[in-house]
This record gives structure tokens, sequence and C-alpha cells, in this order.
């Protein structure tokens, strides 16, 4: 068996208000191993982007622990928890979140820039072989606005791969795109996950969570693997 490179351990998520203590995540537990792939569905305000952003680090759980590649990242100070996040965990969601004043190449470079590496010039090639990977090697220079819903999408792909993270975290990445398109941007999350990463996605789309290895639904709070 695959050593186990994701272990979430009894996550809840509670928040406070004046009247009530909302319980959003009520004991989550899952382990994930390199190359797995895992689809995450539910109705609406079940907790699944939640329980995306603790995995992604950009939310703490109120109780319950993550541990990524052996370590916890929570337990690591805010600097050091910036940088653990741009290395190992990429992020795509619904917006595409291009900066539209930057063209696709540099959009695919952002990430790189936080911390960058000795070989200045490796980071390009990287985001040239992936723009190629995405179909999208003819279009470098052109700005967001000048792409298609499904080419931006694709460029968002490209630039949440770019350091080579060991996580990649989707948060509804079909949802604001027309059928074809969906399929399209399916496939491409499939043909880029290898076996050294693992692959989470959070869905409304049936067809989408039908491609992936290993389904959970979350209800009420809890997790249910299908």
């Amino acid at each position: 068996m695959a050593d186990v490179s994701l272990r979430i351990d009894d996550v809840h998520k509670h928040y406070s208000t004046v009247h009530a203590r909302v319980e959003v995540l009520r004991g989550i537990s899952f382990e994930l191993a390199d190359g797995d792939s895992l689809a995450i569905t539910g109705p609406s305000g079940s907790g699944k982007s939640t329980l995306l952003q603790i995995i992604g680090t950009l939310d703490e759980p109120s109780s319950g622990a993550i541990r990524i590649n052996g370590r916890e990242p929570f337990a690591l100070p805010e600097p050091e928890l910036a940088r653990f996040r741009n290395s190992e965990i990429g992020f795509v969601f619904q917006d595409h979140h291009l900066l539209p004043q930057y063209s696709v190449l540099e959009n695919v470079l952002i990430p790189t820039l936080a911390y960058p590496a000795g070989d200045i010039e490796a980071p390009r090639r990287r985001a040239l072989e992936l723009l190629e990977r995405v179909e999208l090697d003819h279009r470098l220079e052109h700005r967001p606005a000048e792409l298609s819903g499904g080419e931006r999408q694709r460029v968002a792909v490209a630039r949440a791969l770019v350091n080579g993270p060991s996580l990649l975290l989707c948060d509804e990445p079909t949802g604001s795109l027309d059928q074809a398109t969906a399929g399209a941007v399916g496939d491409l999350l499939s043909d880029l996950h290898g076996d050294d990463s693992i692959l989470i996605v959070v869905t409304h789309s049936l067809e989408l969570a039908g491609r992936f290895e290993r389904r959970c639904e979350l209800r009420e709070g809890l997790c249910a693997e299908l």
C-alpha cells in the first residue's frame, strides 16, 4: 500500500454567532496517498468549501488535525506556513482569479515569484511546458479578457501546478462552464494528475465526480464515502 501523504484526523469546525454556535464540520477523517483522487460532493452549505480551505491551510479547524507529507502545517509559524502552502498546495477555484493586467504566461508564473529558486529559468520552462500541455502555448501573450471561460480555467490549472505541488485542490472548477467545456476541464485534471500528487475536487457535478476513484458526500457536517 502507498504511504499516506494526507491525513485528516477528526476535524471539526464551528462558528460562533451572537445567538448560537454553528457546527459546520463534525469529525471528518480520511487518508489519501500519492496518486489518489477524491471528489467531495454534497448540498450547498454542507461544509465542502470549508473542508477544502482547511486542507489547503487557508482556514484552521476548531479541533482535530491534518498532516501533509508527515508535517502538521498549523504547527508552523505563519511565514513558514505561507512558504509550505506555496510549495506543497495548488488551488483552482470556480472563478479563475487571473490578474487581468498580466499575460497568460505571467499569470502562470505568479506563484513562483514569492520564493525564487536558484535557477531563474526553471519556472519559465515549467510554465511553458504546462501551457503546452493545456494547449495554450499559442496564447502566451494574451490577456485573460482575450480568452474564453474554458481557456481561462486551463490557465488557472497550469498556474496551480507550476510549483509542482503534492496536493491539488479544486473548488467547483467547472461550476461556471458549459457542459462541453466542463468536460474538457475534467479531462484536463485527470490527465495532469500524476502518481506523485493527490487531487481533491469539490463539485456539484455528478458527471465530474464520477471520474474519481474515490468519492465522499458531506451532509450535516459528516462525511460518508460512496
